[in-house]
């Protein structure tokens, strides 16, 4: 198979590009990747408003699953099958079924962070008058009335949903390993209805937000859909209240503050709007609207929208593996798409080994291994229990170290005894020019800076996981800070 202008590669967010001349993997083109969805959708039924929702997991609720279709319209009727791990979810229109479909086929919907899958039902309409959907029906009835902007008349107590206090949501972020932006919020929350205000400010050493929706209901949706779901796999964990306050006052449009009514309010402070100080430091401008735009299709369905596989191409024949029938591409599979959305946005356009590398998210799923027994002549290899990885611990502070190549290098797990000399050195003798040099007080990290971004990389390369003797592996990776 030839490869078309797909060949991306990507780098593992983990391994920094380390070990540059090893990491690139050959995917097995003849492989039957990707073909699942489409064997899903020929046996599909036609359009209804009730949806079959399978492969829920354990202990779900019936508002966990109405708020699958809350964003696209009026719910009409729930029925659990617990045993089962399925539910039939009626809306009040085929039309309303049908956005939602679609919407979910691009993007995985997801329960408590697991996949399920959505498809159209043989019922045209859902008749649910047993005793046992009685609960279903007590949180649906309740559900309905905040949607209609009634009273619950439920008095059994399953679902107390009084009238949204309020058209402002408090919302703290948890776990926050990559940076999340106004934009980001504004992608997501705008699902549920028009947002108008938003105010983003640091409380307690935690991201915070104000945001006020045009209606309270629609405050109350976005609520009861994203409270307690993930931004990104695994992290930036959602977190809303109602806010005490009804209205939002803000007097600068700028990456911290926006009223969306008011678009000739100034940005304060001689900032452009344009500027992005993305809270972590860790991404451009650009990298900021990707992944404000990545962030809102997965948000609550996080992840598996994305693939994790990236192509790099323009790659440097002589120094790194490639793919068979394509000599400056190469193929890499990090572990989700958020970090690939991460590493394609520090490393498209960076010069290595004297040429500019292009990385873009490949259509394959994933990088096929050889069959055992055959030889694809080393061109493929599985990093996964490589003692490269810089940021392999799941929830480790080091994810909000990472950023995008710099000529600044931060070192650590010094030897004791090892000096300014002896590093100065090492990295010049990677073929750079060291700049300047400064250790942290305990001698065990250091900052060390070469004379371009480009000598930078290639040191990392060559002396991250550095032996240096007596079981300490230097660690390199790029920092923010200057000397």
């Amino acid at each position: 198979h030839s490869i078309s202008s797909d060949v991306a590669v990507g780098v593992k967010t983990a391994l920094s590009y380390n070990d540059f001349c090893l990491m690139f993997l050959l995917v097995n083109l003849c492989s039957a990747n990707g073909s699942d969805s489409k064997k899903q959708r020929l046996d599909e039924s036609p359009p209804s408003r009730v949806l079959h929702i399978r492969k829920l997991p354990n202990e779900v609720t019936e508002t966990e699953v109405i708020a699958l279709g809350l964003p696209f319209g009026k719910v009409t009727n729930i029925l659990m099958l617990k045993g089962k791990n399925q539910a039939f979810l009626e809306l009040g229109t085929e039309e309303a079924a049908i956005t939602m479909v679609n919407y979910y086929t691009a993007v995985t919907p997801q329960v408590r962070n697991t996949p399920v899958f959505i498809q159209y039902s043989n019922h045209k309409e859902l008749k649910t008058d047993s005793a046992l959907n009685q609960r279903a029906q007590a949180v649906l009835q309740a559900v309905s009335a905040v949607q209609d902007g009634s009273s619950p008349s439920s008095d059994q107590g399953v679902l107390e949903l009084a009238p949204p206090p309020s058209p402002v949501l408090r919302i703290i972020i948890d776990n926050m390993f990559y940076p999340v932006t106004l934009d980001v919020l504004q992608q997501i929350f705008s699902k549920f209805g028009t947002v108008m205000k938003i105010i983003t400010f640091t409380k307690n050493n935690q991201f915070q937000a104000l945001l006020q929706f045009s209606d309270p209901v629609n405050a109350q949706q976005a609520k009861l859909s994203l409270d307690g779901q993930n931004i990104y796999n695994s992290c930036c964990t959602l977190r809303i209240d109602f806010s005490k306050l009804v209205n939002l006052n803000v007097k600068y449009n700028n990456d911290k503050s926006r009223d969306y009514t008011r678009p000739d309010l100034p940005t304060g402070d001689g900032e452009s709007t344009n500027k992005d100080h993305s809270l972590l430091g860790a991404i451009s401008p650009l990298s900021a609207a990707a992944a404000a735009a990545a962030a809102a299709g997965r948000v609550a369905l996080s992840g598996s929208g994305v693939s994790g596989v990236l192509l790099a191409s323009n790659l440097n024949e002589e120094r790194v593996k490639i793919l068979y029938n394509k000599k400056d591409s190469a193929l890499i599979q990090l572990s989700d798409g958020n970090q690939a959305q991460l590493a394609m946005s520090h490393l498209n356009g960076q010069k290595v080994f004297g040429k500019v590398m292009r990385v873009t998210l490949s259509k394959h799923q994933t990088v096929a291994l050889p069959r055992e027994g055959l030889d694809d002549q080393l061109l493929t290899k599985d990093f996964s229990g490589s003692p490269l990885h810089r940021f392999k611990k799941p929830g480790s502070k080091n994810f909000q170290n990472i950023f995008p190549p710099s000529a600044t290098l931060h070192l650590s797990n010094i030897r004791d005894g090892v000096g300014e000399d002896d590093l100065r050195r090492l990295f010049s003798n990677s073929g750079g020019t060291v700049k300047a040099f400064k250790f942290f007080q305990d001698r065990k990290m250091a900052l060390i800076q070469m004379s371009s971004v480009e000598e930078a990389i290639q040191a990392l390369i060559d002396l991250h996981n550095y032996d240096m003797g007596g079981n300490h592996h230097l660690k390199v990776s790029f920092s923010k800070s200057t000397i």
